[in-house]
């Protein structure tokens, strides 16, 4: 495991096994879950551009991820302006927030099965942040 990068709020992501850009990101949050939530970086930078809320998107709903996004517009009313302009400076392809959630879905309850962080200094698993 190689952490690479911290949420702000506790959590950091970490690239599994050997290779480059292309392997499993797992999340790990400060409070004992974790999750893996994409299969290489820039599947991971879709979700984080297109659903930054896909921690509370437990439903995997449109409309709770809409009532998730409202939420994130309030405070940030130029999101989307944002998510775009650093999708083109990547040179990102966005899907829809629809395929972005389901995929996110997909790799954390069937790919991210065979996957469990161990939290070193204490030897205990974390508890999966996301199940079927």
């Amino acid at each position: 495991m190689q952490g690479f990068a911290g949420d702000g709020a506790g959590g950091t992501y970490f690239f599994c096994g050997d290779g480059g850009e292309e392997r499993p990101v797992l999340y790990a949050d400060s409070e004992g879950g974790a999750a893996l939530v994409a299969i290489g970086l820039t599947e991971l930078l879709q979700l984080l551009l297109v659903a930054p809320w896909w921690r509370d998107c437990q439903a995997f709903s449109a409309q709770e991820s809409a009532e998730l996004a409202a939420e994130y517009l309030e405070d940030m009313p130029d999101l989307a302006a944002q998510r775009d302009r650093a999708a083109a400076a990547l040179g990102l392809d966005l899907p829809t927030e629809a395929v972005v959630l389901a995929r996110l879905r997909e790799v954390a309850t069937k790919a991210g099965k065979d996957y469990v962080l161990i939290f070193t200094p204490e030897n205990y698993p974390y508890k999966p942040l996301i199940t079927a």
